[in-house]
């Protein structure tokens, strides 16, 4: 699994507190720093990663900026993206477990660091388990594409 990690200049102390978890747990990730080269703010930073998942560059994605929610909007603005916000451990396991989401978002304003070291952990060891949960996630899918044509 390999994991692609951004934030705005609100989420970059939590970012980099992430990043030495995914390091300690051998996780194969990239820093991606959008804001460090480009102009733009959390918009920008949640769609290219996005759109990194979806060219297939990456599997999942974590993003971060003061609420976790402008990210998470823009984020499932890219077709095929699933993004949610997370702050308790439980949501971070559904997210996978239930939705198949490749992208959650934290806010750094939000929770402190070792709550979050505690979500990312419960997330990254939860995969996509189907079950009563596939009809759902394929609707989700299905609407996605009817909706996509209409524009």
């Amino acid at each position: 699994m390999k994991i692609a990690i951004d934030a705005d200049c609100n989420g970059t102390e939590l970012k980099k507190e992430l990043c030495d978890l995914l390091k300690e747990k051998n996780v194969d990730f990239q820093d991606l720093a959008y804001i460090d080269s480009h102009q733009g703010d959390y918009p920008d930073v949640a769609c290219n990663l996005a759109l990194q998942i979806q060219k297939g560059n990456f599997d999942r994605g974590i993003l971060i900026c003061g609420t976790g929610l402008g990210v998470a909007m823009c984020a499932n603005k890219v077709k095929g993206i699933f993004a949610g916000v997370c702050h308790d451990v439980y949501s971070a396991e559904r997210l996978r477990k239930s939705n198949n989401a490749q992208i959650i978002t934290l806010g750094a304003l939000i929770i402190g660091p070792q709550l979050a070291r505690t979500i990312i952990s419960a997330w990254l060891d939860s995969e996509y388990q189907g079950g009563r949960s596939a009809p759902k996630v394929d609707r989700m899918r299905e609407l996605e594409d009817e909706l996509s044509q209409g524009n």
